[in-house]
């Protein structure tokens, strides 16, 4: 009879990450969003201010004048700011002084197509969006479109460039 030599269990190898990220909190999350609520709002009444002769818009939080197609222009106008600032840098206003970013999931620049697809949750579904993800997906720190769209929200860092110290002279 022949003996069966045992065959060693294969030792797992551990997975070294590239680079590390770190989720942007909800607290922080919120303050970049309503930054940029505000100053969407602020630009919105300029807006209102100009064409008040012409065509009369409700203020956004007028809500016993909220008339259909002027709702849906100022809310399509935030899903525009959000798509396009996205788009283009991976940051709002809000974002930027907040110190967070919105990447794919592997940490890469999201596109314009990316970037509306997550602002949809944000521009017409905000409440629901961020509920759904609470509570479906706990501590995920996602929306619902931030999953569909394959995103995340990611802290940043405001380092110098490489090679430059820069010098404090005490005051």
């Amino acid at each position: 009879m022949s003996e069966e030599i045992p065959i060693p269990e294969p030792t797992p190898v551990p997975v070294v990450p590239e680079r590390t990220l770190y989720l942007g909190k909800w607290s922080t999350r919120f303050w970049a969003w309503l930054i940029d609520f505000i100053l969407i709002i602020l630009f919105l009444n300029i807006i209102r201010g100009i064409f008040q002769p012409f065509w009369i818009i409700p203020l956004y939080i007028d809500l016993p004048r909220w008339e259909p197609f002027e709702f849906g222009f100022q809310t399509f106008f935030f899903f525009a700011y959000w798509t396009v600032m996205e788009g283009f840098r991976g940051q709002s206003i809000g974002k930027m002084v907040m110190n967070l970013r919105v990447v794919n999931r592997n940490g890469t620049k999201i596109n314009y197509t990316t970037a509306a697809i997550e602002s949809i949750g944000k521009a017409f579904l905000l409440p629901f969006d961020c509920l759904i993800g609470w509570l479906g997906m706990p501590g995920s720190k996602l929306r619902v479109f931030n999953r569909i769209s394959n995103t995340i929200v990611i802290k940043t860092d405001y380092r110098e460039p490489a090679g430059i110290l820069y010098v404090k002279e005490k005051e």
